[in-house]
This record gives C-alpha cells, sequence and structure tokens, in this order.
C-alpha cells in the first residue's frame, strides 16, 4: 500500500517498492544459485556512472564491463554518449554516424549466460537505432546500422571473465578489438587476447580501456588489419 505524507499543504504519494518491481533484478533463483546473477539497479546504476560523469560524456572513453548481463550500465553509457554526439554532430549525418560508430565500438561486455549476451548486444542497438532513426528518418543506412550491429558482435562476448575464455562447447581465448580513428573515416583495428591484456598485472588499469599517459603498457595484438571505412567493419572478416 502506499504511504501518504504531507509537506507545506500539499499531499505527497510515496509507493512501497513492490515485490514485483524489487525481483526486476533477479532472472530466477536458480540463475542467482548458479551464477550470482542480480542485475543492478537503474537508481544504482546512474550513481555509480556519476562518479565516472565525465568520462562517460567522452565519446571515445573505453568501458569493459566483465559481468555485463543484459546491459544495465552498458547501455546507460551509451545513452550518455549518443546524447553528447547528437548535441555535436546531430545536423551532419556523416559526422553523427561517425562519431556514434565511434561511441558503440568503444563499449565491451563479457557475460558467461548466452541469453545475456544476445540481450546486451540487442538492448545497446536498440538505443542506437532510436535516436538514429529519430534524426535521419528516411536517409538513415543500413550500411550505418550493418556496422553498429558487427561491432556489437565483436564487442560483446560470450564468455567467462575468470577463465579469460568463450564460453562455446570449445572454449577460446577471449580476443577483444581495439577500434581507433585515423583520418576522419578510417578505422584501425587490432586484436588482443583478454590475457594479454592483464598479462601487465591485474590491480593495474587495462591498457585497452585507459589512458595512462607515458605510464601506458602496450601489449602485442595477435592481429591487426588494414585501415578500413568506418562503415564497412564488417566487410574485413568477409574477405
Amino acid at each position: 500500500m502506499p504511504r501518504r505524507s504531507s509537506y507545506a499543504g500539499t499531499e505527497l504519494v510515496a509507493e512501497v517498492p513492490t515485490l514485483a518491481k524489487r525481483e526486476r533484478q533477479v532472472v530466477s533463483r536458480k540463475r542467482v544459485a548458479d551464477h550470482g546473477e542480480v542485475y543492478t539497479a537503474e537508481r544504482e546504476v546512474t550513481a555509480m556512472l556519476d562518479l565516472v560523469k565525465q568520462e562517460t560524456t567522452r565519446i571515445e572513453s573505453r568501458f569493459l564491463e566483465p559481468a555485463c548481463g543484459k546491459g544495465n550500465f552498458l547501455a546507460a553509457i551509451l545513452e550518455r554518449k549518443l546524447r553528447v554526439v547528437e548535441s555535436r554532430y546531430g545536423n551532419s549525418q556523416l559526422d553523427y554516424e561517425r562519431n556514434a560508430i565511434l561511441a558503440v565500438s568503444s563499449l565491451y561486455g563479457i557475460d558467461i549466460l548466452e541469453d545475456n549476451v544476445s540481450a546486451c548486444r540487442q538492448r545497446l542497438f536498440d538505443v542506437f537505432e532510436r535516436q538514429y532513426n529519430s534524426l535521419f528518418k528516411v536517409a538513415a543506412t543500413d550500411h550505418c546500422r550493418t556496422a553498429v550491429k558487427y561491432l556489437l558482435q565483436r564487442n560483446i562476448i560470450w564468455g567467462d571473465a575468470l577463465t579469460l575464455k568463450t564460453a562455446s562447447a570449445k572454449p577460446q581465448p577471449i580476443v577483444f578489438s581495439e577500434w581507433s580513428p585515423v583520418n576522419g573515416s578510417m578505422l584501425k583495428r587490432r586484436d588482443f587476447t583478454f590475457h594479454a591484456l592483464l598479462d601487465h598485472g591485474a590491480m593495474r588499469e587495462l591498457p585497452l580501456f585507459s589512458d595512462l599517459g607515458e605510464d601506458v603498457f602496450i601489449p602485442t595484438p595477435v592481429k591487426e588489419y588494414p585501415l578500413t571505412h568506418f562503415l564497412k567493419v564488417a566487410d574485413v572478416d568477409c574477405q
């Protein structure tokens, strides 16, 4: 039942959180027992991201969520980044697409549950798609949508952040792709194993996800790719 109180002659209604609302953070008791899965509530997500607010509004600032679930943190970060992209580049479709793709490429996630990975990818795409369509409507292109979907496929990984391997039937080392803008419309892709990124020391910043200046450790990539136009990143694997 709601609690009611009054202040300065105005009646306020404060609704006690219902059991149903609280349990949105939990899919099932079994998943909690098996995987410790409890989603972070929106209020806590906002409060935690506000602690690093400046980074969440830098378009190129990279984030890794090693237990991303359905993307509560990553979706909130992407929304913040895309608001910045819209405010700066909303009047130019090409500039918007370039920077929106850069924002998407900066987000990384791992989850041990395959359905969470699929849901996270779709959720992040939907965040992008809503704003993209609202800004450019019929001018919005499938080339841009395909690039975003490909980046999410590469960056949101079905795996185990403890074993550093994928969670497929035949586990392989987790590989992350670094996407760096070059000469405006080009992207440079370099692939790194998660293990190599951690070799520098678990207590230090991951080099792919930080700006440490002279102190940054640069691991050796397992593969490098030629410069590619930002709208054609998905074509590289087809070559």
